[in-house]
């Protein structure tokens, strides 16, 4: 119990009145114009434990992979409903089991001054190899997908793939992890723009990724402040 309670005073310690306001604001945005729009209840919780997710990501906190597991097991189910299926094998075959790792992981690298994980940059070479493997990686899934007559399946192969490497860069606790995202999310807000203009009732979900891309962009200058300071 003891241990419970120090999880929970390190999560809620260190956050500035600017952060809570953001988060607190996606959130409700999320919430009221979903209910406006009349999407389902597991659209919703989706949408808010993924907000939630991310921007704990982005402050750094344990509890990013506790509301990411929540999200990644309904996402996966908006998903394949849209037939996303490049998605669904995402979130259900490697994003679920990735979050209890990343949990792990970020556990051992915690600030004890800060509660907050620790920042790190790739070498540059690193990254350029990261890029021409998910290049290869986009091409190789979309023919894959494009035979299982998913929808979009190159641009499925491509926000699949290159979330395989953010998320990866994620649990290492590199920077470049926001640079990877805001590509991510933009590809994805166009793909599920696809999705809602065709009929599907999706709204929360095409909000999430919006505030998925302001999150990665503000969250990408954080991060590499703190990394390069840290470095010097």
């Amino acid at each position: 119990m003891s241990k419970v309670r120090s999880f929970f005073r390190e999560e809620l310690a260190g956050w500035k009145a600017p952060e809570i306001a953001w988060l607190g604001i996606a959130c409700l945005v999320i919430l009221c114009l979903s209910i406006y729009w009349h999407d389902t209840w597991y659209g919703i919780v989706s949408a808010v434990t993924g907000v939630a997710c991310v921007v704990c990501t982005g402050k750094g906190k344990l509890s990013a992979y506790i509301y990411g597991t929540i999200n990644v097991l309904l996402y996966a189910f908006i998903s394949f409903q849209a037939h996303y299926y490049g998605e669904v094998m995402l979130n259900l075959i490697y994003y679920f089991p990735m979050e209890f790792y990343g949990f792990y992981v970020w556990s051992k690298h915690m600030d004890s001054e800060t509660h907050e994980v620790e920042k790190r940059l790739m070498k540059p070479m690193g990254f350029l190899i990261l890029i021409l493997a998910d290049a290869a990686g986009t091409f190789f899934y979309g023919l894959v997908l494009q035979k299982l007559g998913g929808s979009l399946p190159f641009v499925d192969a491509f926000t699949t793939v290159s979330s395989v490497a953010a998320m990866i860069l994620s649990v290492f606790m590199y920077a470049e992890q926001w640079l990877l995202w805001i590509i991510i999310d933009v590809v994805t807000i166009y793909l599920w723009g696809v999705a809602f203009a065709g009929g599907s009732d999706t709204i929360a979900t095409l909000l999430m990724w919006v505030v998925y891309l302001i999150n990665a962009v503000i969250m990408f200058v954080r991060w590499y402040r703190e990394a390069r300071t840290h470095e010097v």
